[in-house]
C-alpha cells in the first residue's frame, strides 16, 4: 500500500498526518480497498488497493528494513493454511492490471508460504507471534454476539500472555 509494505507508524504520523490530512484519507481508503468489493483508490495519482493482496504478512520487508524486534499478529490458529486452489479473476476484472490479476490468482499460495516462514521464525525465537490458540469459528460477516465475544476474549488473553516478552 505504501510502496514498501511496512509502515513505521510514529514517523508516519509526524510526517504525513500533520502535513496533509486529505492524503491520509486517501491512504486509509486504499488500505481498506479490497479487490472486487471496493473500487481502486488513488494516492498521489497512483492506483492502489489493500497491500495484503501481495504481502499479507510483511515480515520479510520489516526485517529487510532493519527491524529486529517483530511481533506478528495473525487472525488464525497455528497450522492454519488457505486452500491452494488456483483462482483466476474473471476476464473483465482488472484487465488493465495484469500484475494484480496474477497476484490475486497466487495469493493463497503466497500467504501459505508466509505462514510457513512465520512459524519457522517463531520456532527460532526471531519473532513473537500472537494468534488464536484454537480454530476460529467466526465468519467474516459474523453476527453471533457470543461467538464474537468469545473470540475477543481469547485475543485479549493471548495479548496478556505476551506482555512481558523480551525480544
Amino acid at each position: 500500500m505504501f510502496g514498501d509494505g511496512v509502515l513505521p507508524l510514529f514517523g508516519f504520523y509526524r510526517t504525513v498526518i500533520k502535513s496533509n490530512k486529505e492524503r491520509v484519507i486517501d491512504i486509509v481508503k486504499a488500505s481498506s480497498s479490497l479487490p472486487i468489493v471496493c473500487p481502486i483508490t488513488y494516492v498521489d495519482n497512483i492506483p492502489m488497493l489493500d497491500g495484503g493482496i501481495c504481502d499479507s504478512i510483511p515480515i520479510i520487508r520489516a526485517m529487510a528494513q532493519g527491524y529486529k524486534k517483530n511481533i506478528v499478529v495473525l487472525t488464525r490458529n497455528e497450522g492454519y493454511r488457505k486452500k491452494t486452489k488456483e483462482t483466476k479473476a474473471l476476464p473483465f476484472i482488472y484487465r488493465k492490471y495484469p500484475a494484480l490479476r496474477e497476484a490475486l490468482s497466487s495469493r493463497n499460495s503466497l500467504y501459505n508460504s508466509q505462514l510457513d516462514l512465520v512459524e519457522k521464525l517463531e520456532k527460532e525465537g526471531v519473532i513473537c507471534v500472537i494468534r488464536p490458540r484454537k480454530p476460529v469459528l467466526v465468519d467474516r460477516m459474523e453476527k453471533d454476539v457470543d461467538k464474537l465475544t468469545a473470540l475477543y476474549e481469547e485475543g485479549y488473553e493471548c495479548g496478556k500472555a505476551i506482555r512481558n516478552i523480551n525480544l
